[in-house]
């Protein structure tokens, strides 16, 4: 057992995959193994989850610094992008990063048919180029290699061109102190640095931007989910809420208990925690700081090397990523550093 922040973990050592799969509290898995319980018992009936719901979209509005109206729930990032992708204009020209993750390329990569355009520059030009095009579309921190986007010039591009901005902060939201209101959109999944199940995701939507099409319109996104549950006309609520999906019950279960903990942290704090032991790391390979807390090393032999020392990590583009959370110490830092030298 380790205890971090005021919560105790039941993460081994040498976990250092997040960026892969993020480790709940222990409070949090109790939570999630009472309500399977109650499931296999049939004490639950579905309104029972509406505070649970309403909890986590609070939590992760304070954590990417939006207010909670601007909140639709979703069930992953590909889920809540593809809302946004399917409703550009025909035509649209979009910007993205070289190599992002496929589940921010893709849903506009698939809008090629209505005459949709993606572009991929190398993410420290997406900034200078942004201007050039309709919409900006790019992870907050890249899952390849950690490396962070350059919010400054993403929000200077919107202002002063009117480029629209998709920002995916799946692999930011949890670690790093984000203050996002001014993005059109900003998207993120909850099971890694947000600790919660998988089948947890989130948008924000900016009151300025195109509002999505609700494509996957339903009975939760009423104004009155409970009086929406048979018949026309259609009656979605306004804003965000009305692009709700049906909540996957468990997965907000585990999000409401590890967000609404983690949105009362230091988020400061605790991004100097992840990035000063990402950057010990650095400094002890012979690497430069980079102030993000996910490493990349592109040594063949490293996975095999840490995987037989008991470091768990991750191989992406032929590189192994390592990932520091806020449950990870100095002694994951040494094991690694051991295992690669």
């Amino acid at each position: 057992m380790r205890k971090a922040f005021n919560a105790v973990f039941d993460v081994p050592d040498g976990y250092l995959n997040t960026a892969s799969i993020g480790i709940p509290p222990t409070e949090t898995a109790r939570k999630v193994a009472e309500a399977v319980e109650r499931w296999g018992r049939g004490q639950d009936r579905p309104g029972d989850f509406d505070g649970h719901v309403a909890t986590a979209r609070d939590a992760f509005a304070r954590l990417i610094g939006v207010p909670a109206e601007r909140i639709t729930i979703g069930a992953s990032a590909s889920q809540v992008i593809g809302l946004v992708a399917a409703s550009v204009p025909d035509g649209a020209r979009v910007l993205v990063a070289t190599d992002d993750f496929t589940s921010v390329l893709f849903p506009f990569a698939a809008q090629a048919g209505r005459g949709v355009t993606v572009t991929e520059v190398e993410l420290d030009e997406i900034g200078a180029c942004a201007p050039e095009f309709d919409v900006v579309a790019v992870s907050a921190v890249q899952s390849k290699d950690g490396r962070i986007a350059d919010f400054a010039a993403l929000e200077r591009a919107k202002r002063e061109h009117g480029t629209r901005v998709l920002l995916d902060a799946t692999q930011a939201a949890g670690w790093m102190p984000l203050s996002l209101g001014w993005a059109d959109w900003v998207a993120a999944a909850g099971y890694k640095w947000l600790m919660a199940p998988r089948g947890s995701a989130w948008l924000a939507v900016h009151p300025d931007a195109p509002r999505p099409v609700p494509h996957s319109a339903n009975w939760y996104a009423a104004e009155d989910p409970w009086e929406a549950t048979y018949g026309l006309p259609l009656r979605l609520a306004g804003g965000a809420r009305g692009l709700d999906i049906s909540p996957v019950w468990l997965a907000q279960v585990g999000a409401a208990a590890s967000m609404e903990w983690l949105a009362c942290l230091d988020l400061a704090e605790v991004a100097a925690h992840c990035s000063g032991l990402a950057d010990g790391l650095r400094a002890e390979l012979g690497l430069p700081p980079a102030g993000s807390a996910i490493v990349s090393l592109p040594r063949p032999d490293a996975v095999a090397k840490l995987t037989e020392a008991g470091v768990v990590c991750a191989s992406r583009g032929g590189q192994a990523r390592l990932s520091f959370h806020l449950y990870n110490t100095e002694d994951d830092v040494d094991r690694a550093v051991r295992a690669l030298l």
